[in-house]
């Protein structure tokens, strides 16, 4: 004869409420959404006034002046004058301000970086590597003195054109390039550390990097790399991340085949080019595979 255990029933009551509160919490987390192509805000707080949220769009957080801690996932990092965070659209974050604070935010969606570039496609890449890798959401970029003067003379010019977005939308779309120029020396393409996960976001800006040129992203060459073995490379990565290294791959250059496509900026003949595909019926063939209906 089986007795009810009260202990056991109390356990799994405080169990299911718990998640039940996690899953509301989150459903509840406040998102900003954005539709403009590009948002420039400079403001002064003491305390923080807004609740952890998500975006719908990418940030650049410069700090002007002032102190005290991040939090991003859950995650604190010290800020002082001179920091630069990237958020990513699911990043959760916000402010514990310690002494007076001068941010400067720059917000904008990776659709519109897209559109009208005339630019050589070498910076765009630089940004998708960027903003893709979620490395850089994570933590403050650490720049040497001549880069931290750098990304001051760029928000600099933010700060001047922020009543202007309209008007001067090339040039900070430009300004962004510059910043992904400057800020790509400090990812973390190689880490020799026994911390896995830090190892997989390695791999990833490896990818990210490497995504325009198909030679660079064979099995032999990434292990080559990261000083492993072709038959390590495959399995470790599905391990870690549940899809095939290949599958990735594909699905992560098809994602930016698309933006191009979507931004009537580029013909399939510039975008075969670009990712070193053999022609354009090269590029309908890897999007009709995903099924996409784009074309």
């Amino acid at each position: 004869m089986k007795f009810f255990d009260s202990t056991k029933f109390k356990r799994s009551i405080h169990y299911y409420w718990y998640i039940s509160t996690i899953l509301l919490y989150l459903s509840d987390m406040k998102r900003y959404v954005q539709y403009q192509s590009f948002v420039i805000e400079e403001f002064e707080a003491n305390t923080w006034k807004h609740a952890l949220h998500k975006h719908n769009h990418y940030e650049l957080i410069y700090i002007k002046q002032g102190d005290g801690l991040h939090f991003i996932q859950n995650k604190s990092t010290l800020y002082c004058r001179g920091s630069l965070f990237l958020l990513g659209p699911e990043d959760d974050h916000y402010f514990d301000i310690r002494n007076t604070t001068r941010f400067i935010y720059v917000k904008f969606t990776d659709l519109h970086l897209y559109r009208g570039v005339q630019a050589d496609h070498l910076y765009l890449q630089k940004l998708e590597y960027l903003i893709k890798s979620r490395e850089t959401h994570l933590s403050v970029f650490l720049l040497r003195e001549e880069g931290q003067l750098l990304i001051q003379n760029v928000f600099n010019t933010f700060s001047l054109i922020q009543h202007q977005v309209t008007v001067y939308e090339e040039v900070i779309r430009l300004q962004l390039f510059s910043i992904a120029v400057i800020l790509q020396r400090n990812m973390p393409e190689l880490r020799v550390t026994a911390n896995r996960s830090q190892d997989m976001q390695a791999l990833f800006c490896y990818i990210h990097k490497h995504i325009y040129c198909p030679a660079k992203l064979q099995a032999v060459e990434i292990a080559h790399h990261f000083n492993r073995t072709p038959d390590y490379i495959g399995p470790y990565f599905k391990r870690h991340v549940g899809i095939t290294l290949r599958d990735y791959i594909r699905q992560y250059r098809n994602q930016l085949i698309k933006k191009r496509i979507e931004s009537g900026s580029y013909r399939l003949k510039e975008i075969a080019a670009e990712f070193g595909l053999v022609d354009e019926s090269h590029v309908l063939k890897l999007l009709r595979s995903e099924n996409e209906g784009l074309v």
